[in-house]
């Protein structure tokens, strides 16, 4: 009898720590988490202004991705060249590039590690639109919640020039609904002469787009005006690293002529990427110079003629934002020799338009 005991205790203690062992064993099993991977991944995109008349919208660039997935935690958006992270499945999105065009939306829902891809294509119409602008309406001084200044002589401004910047209305002033630039010859702080140089940095900049500008240009030889974009990373990376878009400059000693540049770094100075274009009376007629810039190219005119267009690329500094400015330099490497019987000029904008 003892023995009997004896072996039905130890088959009971057995049974016990097996069935321990499995309990211990499931629960763990039981703790792993589980990942699944997202399914049913969907995207709706919703043109804004979309109707039978307007199928690619109503030219705002406009929007709305409603996504959905079983199981998906986060989602990544490609789209426009721009990566998205998102939490939830709903994004409003602006196309900016005017004109129409069709992209690609790319679409990864994630669990975890395990993910879901998908993509679709929308075409949109972009209008193009005023982003900024300075009209020059009222007269006095330039507006100065758009216009900073560079005064001085800046030691020639790395051109050697002959000016010295200064903010005086006799240099800059707004009169009858155009801005007056002038250029005069006269003793000043140790110069010979003195002008302005006004630019939007701190104030306003831009990535892609139009940039345009209305004016009549000076008159007499060593005279220099200017109107281009520099980057916005100036002060971190320097000259040339930052890119400049030169759109409209000009000397009179060669009158009519208008030059368009782009300066990067090993293409700087004596820059390879430019071209000239002529343009008739430019000193008693307002002629519109702009360049239109995007991912793939810089495209430079004259009254809306092409004349150059400069192939754009991620290696290049021409992808991030550019601030404005307007100046009238005399004489320099480019200006080159000022008339001994020069003794003023006047460089007139009647406007600045940047667009989408």
């Amino acid at each position: 009898m003892n023995k009997l005991i004896n072996r039905s205790s130890f088959l009971t203690l057995v049974l016990l720590f097996v069935f321990q062992s499995c309990s211990s064993s499931n629960d763990a099993a039981d703790d792993t988490p589980v990942v699944v991977v997202p399914s049913n991944l969907t995207v709706k995109v919703d043109v804004v202004g979309k109707t039978t008349e307007k199928p690619n919208g109503d030219g705002s660039g406009k929007i709305n991705l409603t996504i959905t997935s079983k199981d998906a935690t986060s989602y990544t958006v490609k789209i426009n060249n721009e990566v998205i992270e998102l939490k939830t499945g709903q994004l409003a999105y602006e196309f900016t590039q005017p004109g129409n065009k069709n992209y690609k939306i790319e679409v990864t829902a994630f669990n975890g590690i395990k993910y879901a891809y998908t993509s679709s294509n929308v075409d949109i119409f972009v209008a193009r639109k005023i982003i900024w602008s300075d009209e020059f309406n009222v007269d006095g001084a330039p507006d100065t919640t758009k216009w900073d200044y560079n005064t001085g002589t800046g030691d020639g401004w790395g051109n050697n020039e002959l000016q010295y910047y200064t903010t005086r209305p006799e240099n800059v002033i707004i009169q009858n609904g155009t801005l007056r630039i002038k250029a005069i010859k006269e003793e000043y702080m140790g110069s010979h002469y003195t002008s302005t140089r006004m630019l939007t940095r701190g104030k306003f900049s831009f990535k892609y787009g139009r940039a345009e500008v209305r004016a009549k240009l000076p008159v007499g030889g060593g005279t220099w005006p200017a109107f281009w974009l520099l980057g916005d990373n100036l002060d971190t990376v320097g000259w040339p690293a930052c890119g400049e878009i030169d759109i409209l400059e000009s000397v009179g000693n060669n009158p009519d002529v208008i030059h368009s540049s782009l300066h990067s770094p090993g293409r700087s100075g004596n820059t390879p990427d430019t071209k000239t274009t002529k343009a008739t009376n430019t000193a008693t007629e307002f002629h519109i110079y702009a360049a239109e810039w995007d991912a793939e190219n810089i495209k430079f005119y004259v009254d809306d003629n092409l004349f150059y267009t400069y192939k754009n690329s991620p290696t290049t500094p021409f992808n991030a934002k550019f601030f404005v400015i307007l100046n009238f330099a005399m004489g320099g490497n480019f200006g080159g020799a000022v008339d001994p019987n020069f003794t003023s000029a006047v460089y007139e904008v009647d406007y600045v338009r940047v667009y989408n």
